[in-house]
């Protein structure tokens, strides 16, 4: 049996509020509450089990007329087959309200919040991102509890597909810390990703050294440096690279608050380092003099290399790149590759092998041993990098590569 409408659409729309609220019946229970202050509410007046109830359907124009009316042609069907509309409609919230706590989104977010504690905002921004671009369209409506291993492997063969073998494995690694928070917190019960090997379905590819130049060509790539026709800012990043031999990431991220010219010492705190443990970096004679002159372009900043862009972030790991592509070492020289050169030669000298990897910071994974290495051999590390610096000065000038003076066994 139909229901007689009442309504008309033109009726609701000019329906004008009053002193009091009011209501016009459009049959089977439904009307249109107008308020005082102008709202108008669809509500649904039914009995279930013997109690009146009164149900909200939507505010017009939000919910026109027709589709109120559909509303409760759905809500009055449920009742007919026994079904209270307003239990089941809070049962469903509720089971949505569970599903959306339970999410692998939601406890990602909650994981990156726990996990983010003591890391660089660089690299906790880095894994944000990854999470934003490869993991979460994929993962994040999901309730975690009911992911399995082909929709890890579906995400990471995704990323592979763009070329990103890399960046698919620390996808694999990051979903599976977030598993494992989820287990520890009660929101799942397996970790899937702990099922499967990256090395199991993504491709491999053959591990490729930093580019760098030889001992012969050091010279001529120092002269370059001096006669750079970039910024000077970017000069001076290469000639501090090339005698500190820090890793380009620690370099364009250094603050004018680590150095301590007086005692020539850069002291690089632990969130900023690889191996999380703090370094230091004895600063030679041209080093403290090149400082200084870099001081006078970018003292005003917390920065040493501020960003082109502006002083509040440094400058891009690309410049170093740029710089020596543009003096034709495109392929054969990266800022990393100067780690190597000095590692090498002062290896081949005959320096002490430890004295060398604790000026390289490859500390040992063992926080405590690092965190004690780091100021190691302190003196002879601080005599090895001015006799360092004084080699490449000499070579600079050289057509071919000077050695070492003799040093004292």
């Amino acid at each position: 049996m139909s229901l007689r409408m009442s309504l008309s659409e033109m009726q609701v729309r000019k329906a004008k509020p009053r002193e009091k609220a009011y209501s016009m019946a459009d049959g089977g229970g439904l009307y249109l509450w107008v308020t005082p202050a102008g709202g108008k509410l669809w509500r649904w007046s039914y009995r279930f089990e013997h109690k009146e109830k009164l149900m909200a359907v939507g505010r017009y124009p939000d919910v026109s007329l027709s589709q109120a009316r559909e509303r409760h042609r759905d809500a009055r069907a449920l009742l007919a087959s026994g079904i209270d509309p307003m239990a089941k409609r809070k049962a469903e919230k509720n089971a949505d309200k569970a599903a959306s706590e339970n999410s692998f989104q939601t406890v990602a977010w909650r994981w990156h919040e726990h996990w983010k504690t003591g890391k660089s905002p660089r690299h906790v921004d880095y894994v944000k991102r990854r999470m934003d671009m490869d993991i979460l369209p994929c993962l994040g409506p999901r309730p975690i509890s009911e992911i399995e291993a082909p929709e890890l492997v579906a995400m990471t063969a995704a990323i592979q597909d763009r070329g990103a073998i890399d960046i698919a494995k620390r996808a694999l690694e990051t979903v599976g810390q977030v598993f494992r928070y989820g287990i520890a917190h009660g929101f799942c019960r397996r970790n899937p990703a702990a099922d499967i090997r990256s090395s199991d379905f993504l491709k491999t590819g053959r591990k490729v050294n930093y580019a760098r130049v030889d001992a012969k060509e050091l010279p001529a790539l120092l002269r370059s440096i001096e006669v750079y026709r970039g910024t000077h800012v970017t000069r001076f990043a290469l000639k501090l690279l090339a005698m500190t031999f820090v890793r380009t990431g620690e370099l364009i991220g250094a603050k004018w608050s680590e150095f301590d010219l007086k005692s020539a010492r850069w002291d690089i705190p632990a969130e900023r380092m690889k191996m999380r443990t703090p370094h230091i970096v004895p600063l030679a004679q041209q080093v403290c003099e090149v400082l200084q002159s870099l001081h006078d372009i970018t003292g005003k900043s917390e920065w040493l290399f501020p960003g082109d862009r502006g002083s509040d972030k440094p400058m891009s790991n690309n410049t170093i790149l740029k710089a020596l592509e543009r003096m034709g070492y495109k392929g054969r020289m990266t800022g990393h590759g100067f780690r190597g050169v000095a590692s090498t030669l002062l290896h081949e000298q005959g320096y002490p092998h430890e004295h060398i990897e604790i000026q390289l910071a490859h500390s040992p994974r063992n926080a405590v041993s690092a965190a004690y290495n780091h100021a190691l051999y302190l003196e002879p590390r601080s005599k090895m990098m001015q006799e360092w610096a004084d080699f490449l000065a000499r070579s600079r000038c050289s057509t071919t590569v000077i050695p070492f003076p003799d040093r004292a066994a």
